[in-house]
């Protein structure tokens, strides 16, 4: 029989909410086992690296909270906690100092992942922290014991003093979280709202021609918005995009994607495209009047309007190929600055950078606990939180950790030896 006092906290998922959550414990002189699924730990970190590993941002604190929109004030404690000042300060304690890019943007000097990893996983090794990888949670057995399956399919148990769930979204599953576990809680009756894709691309019906012509091309220095029938307009997004065959990626795109969500809902969905966003419509229109000297329509677009090739081509997008654009110089500067754009759908989680989505905070307690199944804590993406890309995303996950993490802690030490029965 294990006694309690010496039983460890478990911590099931190895991205960076499960890692921070399991150096927070160990530091604190708990035993940890970490239990992953993948062969290794902090996969999708590794990937994320590959662009940069864009950390945190330098805004200010008010407005960075304000980038978890509805979450925002069940996010704040946990940041103010943990806020990007202290993220940087841990980085540099692992010997990887950051810098702070032109647009606020907070970056690892290495620009990548792995050299972080490595030494963070030094110090979780140095700390006593046991890692389990091949190993998949399933849920709990009626002792309360966590069931889970080993790298054979083989059945084995871990009666732990407390457990942190930090099994992420259910985004690029082959990097490790595949939303399995929303089944296993919604059994026991706790409330999990869907996974939805976030920072996604979309899909648009192309023409074949496009489609085939220019799946690739950027859409560089533009601006976005969308629209629905019933919904107030929002504030464009500018940024840069690229053309797929399946629709369109990119920065612009995936900072709409509540918004795009939202639209879906109605049934119709478009996303409007300002091609020259640097460009008033009465000017537009008044270089396309201007007499042409000889020069085609598709020269005034690009030399005297400065449009790429592929946003010329938008502009006769037409289902079945090219079409005729508006004579009338106004209604085709008009049709510049607001290309409407079909939007069919978001792309699928398979290739969306985070999920939107998940355990319900009503389900939970101000120490991320598990209202209905005490000594149970969460934290990271699994929770109900959205935010597009730069550096919200892990700092959300660094701070959930860690305050999962000291809600266990608490928990621990107002428990006594008291196990937790989830069973």
């Amino acid at each position: 029989m294990i006694r309690t006092d010496d039983a460890p906290v478990a911590v099931i998922g190895a991205g960076p909410a499960g890692l921070m959550a399991a150096e927070t414990l160990a530091t604190a002189g708990r035993p940890v086992v970490v239990v992953e699924r993948m062969p290794s730990p902090a996969r999708k970190l590794l990937i994320a690296g590959r662009g940069g590993l864009n950390l945190t941002h330098t805004e200010p604190p008010g407005r960075f909270l304000d980038r978890y929109g509805t979450a925002r004030a069940r996010l704040e404690a946990a940041i103010a906690g943990f806020p990007p000042e202290a993220l940087r300060a841990w980085c540099e304690g692992l010997g990887q100092p950051t810098f702070v890019g032109s647009s606020g943007r907070v970056f690892p000097v290495a620009f990548k992942a792995s050299p972080l990893l490595r030494a963070w996983l030094a110090r979780l090794a140095a700390l006593g922290v046991e890692l389990r990888t091949r190993h998949r949670w399933t849920g709990w057995d009626a002792a309360g014991s966590l069931l889970l399956e080993g790298p054979a399919g083989e059945p084995a148990t871990l009666r732990p003093a407390a457990t942190v769930l930090a099994l992420g979204g259910a985004s690029w599953p082959r990097l490790g979280a595949d939303g399995r576990w929303v089944a296993t809680l919604r059994a026991r009756g706790v409330p999990v709202s869907p996974l939805l894709p976030s920072n996604a691309g979309i899909r648009v019906p192309w023409s074949a021609h496009l489609r085939e012509r220019f799946a690739g091309a950027p859409l560089k220095r533009i601006a976005a918005r969308v629209a629905a029938p019933g919904l107030p307009e929002r504030p464009a997004v500018r940024g840069e995009m690229v053309v797929t065959a399946a629709g369109l990626e990119g920065g612009a795109v995936y900072a709409l994607s509540a918004a795009l969500r939202e639209a879906l809902a109605t049934g119709e969905a478009r996303l409007l495209l300002d091609l020259r966003p640097d460009l008033e419509a009465a000017e537009l229109a008044r270089r396309l009047g201007a007499p042409r000297r000889g020069q085609s329509l598709g020269s005034v677009l690009r030399k005297g309007l400065g449009l790429s090739p592929v946003a010329a081509a938008l502009l006769r997008e037409g289902t079945d190929g090219p079409a005729a654009l508006p004579a009338d110089p106004a209604a085709l500067a008009a049709r510049i600055k607001a290309l409407a754009l079909p939007v069919a759908g978001m792309a699928g989680l398979e290739r969306a950078i985070s999920t939107a989505g998940g355990l319900c905070w009503e389900a939970l307690d101000s120490r991320l606990m598990l209202r209905d199944l005490p000594g149970v804590f969460a934290a990271g993406e699994m929770l109900d939180w959205d935010a597009p890309t730069g550096g919200y995303l892990l700092q959300a996950s660094f701070a959930t950790g860690r305050a999962a993490a000291l809600g266990a802690l608490a928990w621990l030490g107002a428990a006594g030896d008291a196990p937790p029965a989830p069973g």
